[in-house]
């Protein structure tokens, strides 16, 4: 029985980790923590002396388990709800509770 639940646990640690738990690909990916993470970075670094003000807008994509993905974390839709035409700047913020719960942000400035 033991035997069982610890290989039950060890499925859900690993689908858990294979999902939608923190797999981005950006130039800037900070180290993540198994247990909990919370951070933002850039999503490119190619400024070319842009000017990060003005209008901010978001975007967002939540998971749980690995299993369910729902959101918009597309720069258009950001831009968007913000009115912005012009983007200066796209950063991302990544959160995560032990692969339960994750939270993509697409956070992008302009004019």
């Amino acid at each position: 029985m033991r035997t069982g639940m610890a290989v039950v646990l060890a499925a859900v640690v690993v689908a858990a980790s294979a999902g939608c738990a923190g797999f981005y690909r950006a130039p800037v990916v900070p180290p993540e923590g198994f247990f909990y993470s919370n951070y933002k970075a850039p999503i490119t670094t190619e400024f070319n002396d842009t000017q990060a003000t003005g209008k901010k807008g978001t975007g967002h994509t939540q998971c749980i388990l690995g299993l369910f993905s729902w959101g918009d974390a597309s720069m258009r839709s950001a831009a968007e709800s913000a009115g912005i035409t012009r983007i200066e700047h796209v950063e991302y913020d990544f959160y995560n509770v032990l692969g339960i719960y994750s939270r993509f942000t697409i956070v992008v400035t302009g004019q």
